[in-house]
C-alpha cells in the first residue's frame, strides 16, 4: 500500500492520532510530491531532509493557491472548489480536492463531535453569496449535511427575508434540534428586519460581509446578533477554501480544532518565526490535506492559547506576498 493509502487509511481508523507524527510523514510526502511546495522550499533555502521537527516546518502561503496549481502526487481531482469572490476565476483560490469522501468524513466528523449526528437535526442555511458560488467548499458541506438531516424542512433559505423569517420560525416549533448556518451580512440583515427570539436555535455564523456590508469586529458582530436574537452566544465555523478540516466556535469567538487541526502563530515582523501560543498571524496544519498541502500560511491575525484553542483577530494589512513573488522571479531567471 503506497504512502498515501496508508496514511489515509490510519487517520479515517484511529480514535487518536499522534498529530506531530503525521505531521512529519505529510511533509516529508509533500516535500517531494508536491513541486510547488517543493520548489518553495528550496527558493527559501531549507533543505526536507534536515526539518526533523514539526516546529521546524515551512508554510505555503495561501496566496499561492490563486497562482499555482497545489497538490501533492498525480491523482485526477474529483472536484475543484474556489473561493468567493466577483473576480474572474484566475483570480481566486482553487482547491483541487481528488478525495471527496476523505473531505466529508472531515467535516461530519467535526460537526459531529460539536453538535451530534445531523440526522433528526433540521438543518437550514442562510447563504446567498455562497449559492451564487457552486465551487463553494462550504455550499458542499452543508447540502451534505442538509441531505444527513434526512428532514424535508432542512433546505437554504432563499427570497426575501419575510419568507426567511416563516421557514425558522416553524423549525423553531418543530421541537428539533435547529442547526442555522449563515453568512453574517445575511445574519444582520435578518436581525435589523426580523429580531426575534431565536434562543433554542444554534445559530453558527461562517464568515464575514463578503463586501455587502461594513465589516466588524466578530466581538461587535456576535453582541448585535445575541441582542436581536435573544441568545446567550453565537456560534462561528473556521473553515477556508483550501483546507479539508474545520474549526467550530460555541461563543465567544473561541475555536477549539479537532484532531486534524491545529494552529501555529507566526510573527509578523520575521514571518518564519513560529510560536506554540501568543498574538500574531496564523499558520495552519491540516492533515487532511494530503494530496494538497497540508502546511499554510495564512492572512489572519489570531491569538492561540495554551490549550490549543483560538481566536480570529481580523486580515493581514498589505499581506505579504513574499512566496509568490520568490516564485515569480524564479520563473524569470
Amino acid at each position: 500500500m503506497e504512502f498515501r493509502d496508508h496514511y489515509i487509511d490510519h487517520i479515517l481508523k484511529n480514535s487518536h492520532i499522534d498529530f506531530n507524527k503525521k505531521a512529519m510523514e505529510l511533509f516529508h510526502f509533500q516535500a517531494q510530491e508536491n513541486p510547488i511546495y517543493r520548489k518553495y522550499l528550496k527558493l527559501i533555502k531549507r533543505n526536507p531532509e534536515k526539518v526533523v521537527s514539526v516546529e521546524e516546518i515551512p508554510f505555503l502561503p495561501i496566496h499561492l493557491f490563486k497562482e499555482y496549481t497545489i497538490v501533492s502526487g498525480r491523482r485526477v481531482p474529483e472536484k475543484v472548489f474556489l473561493s468567493s469572490g466577483t473576480g474572474q476565476v484566475d483570480q481566486r483560490s482553487k482547491h483541487y480536492v481528488s478525495d471527496l469522501a476523505l473531505y466529508e468524513w472531515s467535516f461530519l466528523n467535526e460537526y459531529q463531535r460539536c453538535y451530534g449526528d445531523p440526522a433528526g437535526h433540521i438543518v437550514l442555511a442562510l447563504l446567498p453569496s455562497y449559492q451564487e458560488n457552486a465551487q463553494s467548499s462550504l455550499l458542499y458541506m452543508v447540502q451534505h449535511l442538509i441531505r444527513l438531516s434526512g428532514d424535508k424542512r432542512s433546505s437554504f433559505i432563499n427570497g426575501p427575508l419575510s419568507h426567511c423569517h416563516e421557514v425558522i420560525q416553524a423549525a423553531q416549533q418543530s421541537g428539533k434540534k435547529v442547526i442555522l448556518f449563515g453568512v453574517a451580512y445575511a445574519l444582520l440583515d435578518l436581525a435589523e428586519q426580523f429580531p426575534q427570539n431565536l434562543s433554542s436555535i444554534t445559530i453558527i455564523e461562517t464568515g464575514g460581509m463578503k463586501g455587502r456590508r461594513k465589516e466588524l469586529l466578530k466581538q461587535e458582530l456576535h453582541h448585535q446578533l445575541c441582542e436581536a436574537f435573544h441568545c446567550t452566544s453565537i456560534h462561528s465555523e473556521y473553515g477556508m477554501t483550501e483546507l479539508l478540516s474545520q474549526a467550530y466556535s460555541s461563543g465567544q469567538g473561541l475555536f477549539k480544532p479537532g484532531s486534524t487541526l491545529t494552529i501555529r502563530i507566526r510573527d509578523l515582523q520575521d514571518p518564519y518565526e513560529v510560536k506554540a501560543w501568543g498574538r500574531g498571524a496564523i499558520n495552519i496544519i491540516d492533515l487532511c490535506n494530503v494530496d494538497s498541502c497540508a502546511f499554510i500560511e495564512t492572512e489572519d491575525l489570531g491569538m492561540l492559547h495554551q490549550d490549543g484553542s483560538f481566536e480570529v483577530l481580523g486580515r493581514k494589512d498589505n499581506s505579504e506576498l513574499r512566496g509568490c513573488n520568490l516564485l515569480y522571479q524564479q520563473h524569470e531567471v
